[in-house]
Formats: structure tokens, sequence, C-alpha cells
């Protein structure tokens, strides 16, 4: 296991501190769907995404969900070990989007290893200042973006993400991520299908006309 191709403060840390990482370090598997961290009072861990994709939202109080970022191959997830960071007060959900592989560092020897090392802390610090980055950028969009401005981004994103402009896709999932409802997000689609922009089919979303996709999202 080479954590130092996934953790920068890694070769920062004492010998012993790397030993007591790579004894403790634990693999686990996500399959595609599983939530994998579920609020304040699941304290994972620091999780390692080796491979997958995993999917951090948050709920409103009527239960409608809106996806704060994701997360790929080499991330690290700090919200997973959110219980040994008081000062984080929001809940957020985690769940794989795809068959994930991950590390996970468990949350009393993070805590331990963020008291002890300043490279540690100084990466945490760096990494929440990242993420609330990605939650200020989403919350301009939702704020300052019309709709089908989110909505044409949001289908080229899965289409990159995807390797494919065939999206095999439900209008419910499109709408947890970009917290709405299922029928303002079909509506939506039936005017791109209208306009020659997309196809619409069962659990299927084919992009037809990429670059007024792409007009539509600047």
């Amino acid at each position: 296991m080479d954590l130092a191709e996934y953790l920068p403060f890694y070769p920062k840390l004492s010998p012993q501190q790397q030993q007591a990482l790579t004894d403790s370090v634990e693999p686990m598997q996500a399959k595609a769907g599983t939530v994998v961290h579920n609020g304040h009072l699941d304290c994972l861990g620091l999780l390692i995404i080796r491979a997958g994709q995993l999917r951090v939202y948050t709920l409103s109080s009527e239960g409608r969900e809106v996806t704060l970022y994701r997360l790929f191959d080499h991330d690290i997830c700090l919200f997973s070990a959110s219980c040994v960071m008081p000062d984080i007060q929001f809940e957020v959900i985690i769940e794989a989007e795809k068959d994930t592989k991950l590390w996970v560092i468990p949350s009393c020897l993070f805590k331990q290893l963020m008291e002890q090392s300043a490279p540690v802390a100084n990466y945490v610090n760096q990494l929440m200042s990242s993420r609330f980055s990605d939650v200020m950028w989403l919350m301009e969009q939702i704020m300052w973006k019309s709709f089908d401005t989110r909505l044409a981004g949001f289908l080229l994103e899965e289409s990159v993400l995807e390797g494919t402009p065939s999206l095999k896709i439900t209008h419910e999932r499109i709408a947890g991520h970009l917290g709405t409802a299922r029928e303002v997000v079909t509506r939506m689609l039936r005017y791109f299908q209208s306009e020659g922009m997309v196809r619409l089919s069962r659990g299927e979303i084919t992009i037809t006309d990429e670059k007024a996709l792409r007009k539509l999202a600047e």
C-alpha cells in the first residue's frame, strides 16, 4: 500500500506516525448506490478514494437533495470524519455513484495526527478551503443562473464523466443533483428535445446537439 501516492503529508510524518497509518488503514468497497456516510452520527473516518466515484450531497428540511460536489480517484473525503472537526455544523450524505474502492483512516487516528502534525493540520485546512469554494460556487449557480443553464451544464459534465453522449440517468436522479423537483427537470428536458439538443427515451438522455448545449451553458 503506497499511502504517499494519496496523502501529500505522508512523507512529512515521523516514521512512527507512518507506521501507525499503515497499520490502521482499512480497505473498503462500496457498490454503486450505497450510502457510505449518513450525517454527523456516522463518523466513519477519513476516506481515500482509490478508484470509483462518490457523491456528497445534503437534504433540505423538505427532503430535497442537492449535490454539493463529487469525489474521484485519489480524492480525499473529510466529511466522513466530521465528528473530529467540531466546527462543521451541517449534515452531508456520501453515496457511491459507481462501484468504489476506498481506504479508511479511523477517526481516532486521524484526530491524533491532526493534533500532532502541522503538515496534516495544514493539509486539512487547505482541503476544507477547497471544499468550501466548491460549495460557494454551487450556491452562486443556484442563486444567479437560470435552471436551463444549470441543466445544460450538468448534462455536458455527465457526458464527459461517462465518456458518452448517451446518459443512462433518470429525471429523478438529475433533480437530486440539481436540488429541484423531477417535474421541473422533465419539462426542461422536453424543451431541450423540442429544440433538437437531446433525445429522450426511457431511462436515457442522448445529447444530439452538444454545440447548442454548450452555448446555453455559458
